[in-house]
């Protein structure tokens, strides 16, 4: 048994979550993929995946292993490109959604300096959100999806590529006319601002975390961009991402609120497709992407 072949058509299984699409992807016999997939559970010694008349579905391990193997092959790929001496600049088509407030506040200068990197791979970029379905993002055609929340789901892999840090913030004019919150008690006094992914603010980290509920908020609004303009024209209190705001921050003309009461940053996680050979566009985005925030990781305060 050559432990590779079966690995390869492991995954390509585990892609599809057919037999009968992997055995058209590798150009072999359904019957071959089966044996393939019998001889690698034999050699590791655990059932990787459970098979109905109708449907393969991968079993824990399986899932374990699709990740693995998955990672495996890349690097073997990787390696012979490397070897073969290929010079070629990577090019093709590169599918990306991305919720509205990353897009427009956070991916986009990313993904400006992406393009001029790699004049030869075309972007098609899109601000939207992702469906209840984690992996829909490819059923409509994408390549990566950028999200917040870290999704735990065999259908697809998941690297984490940023942290997007939070600040209390208003402006210096709101501050003048309405006081400085002393407390997170004092927020029920304030006029504030809200996103309505944040009904409660979460305050400070560790034991001296504080859940705050926004109470009558002056403007909810679905647009981080938005109520950063609404805290800059003097309209409230809000939570809003840090970097887009640091140099008003640093200039004096948004103020931060209660300091002490750091908000917690949030993950920033690139969802693609599982198993398999990640095509190299995709996998030099997620690598510069990653090099490209930690480059520019804004300090805590």
């Amino acid at each position: 048994m050559d432990r590779l072949v079966v690995m390869r058509t492991f995954v390509t299984v585990a892609k599809s979550s057919s037999f009968s699409a992997a055995a058209r992807e590798l150009a072999i016999s359904g019957s071959l993929v089966s044996r393939h997939v019998a001889d690698l559970e034999r050699q590791v010694g655990v059932r990787l995946v459970n098979r109905t008349a109708r449907s393969v579905s991968l079993t824990d391990a399986g899932r374990r292993y699709a990740e693995f193997a998955g990672r495996i092959l890349d690097e073997i790929d990787d390696e012979d490109a490397s070897l073969s001496g290929s010079q070629d600049a990577p090019e093709g088509t590169l599918s990306i959604i991305c919720p509205k407030w990353i897009g427009t506040l956070e991916v986009g200068d990313a993904i400006a300096a992406f393009v001029r990197e790699h004049p030869k791979i075309t972007v098609r970029f899109e601000l939207g959100g992702m469906s209840d379905r984690n992996y829909d993002f490819l059923d409509r055609g994408y390549d990566v999806a950028f999200h917040t929340r870290d999704l735990r789901d065999s259908n697809v892999l998941i690297r984490r590529v940023s942290e997007l840090p939070f600040v209390l913030a208003a402006s210096a004019d709101y501050v003048r006319r309405k006081g400085t919150p002393e407390t997170v008690a004092d927020l029920g006094e304030h006029d504030c601002l809200m996103h309505p992914n944040d009904p409660v603010w979460r305050l400070g980290e560790g034991a001296d975390t504080i859940h705050h509920k926004v109470q009558d908020p002056t403007v909810v609004a679905n647009s981080y961009l938005v109520i950063e303009k609404l805290v800059e024209q003097g309209c409230g209190v809000a939570l809003i991402p840090r970097r887009p705001a640091a140099a008003r921050l640093a200039a004096g003309d948004l103020i931060e609120v209660l300091p002490h009461y750091q908000p917690p940053a949030r993950a920033l996680y690139a969802v693609h497709g599982p198993g398999g050979r990640t095509p190299e566009r995709v996998r030099i985005f997620l690598d510069f992407m990653t090099a490209w925030f930690r480059s520019r990781t804004a300090p805590a305060r």
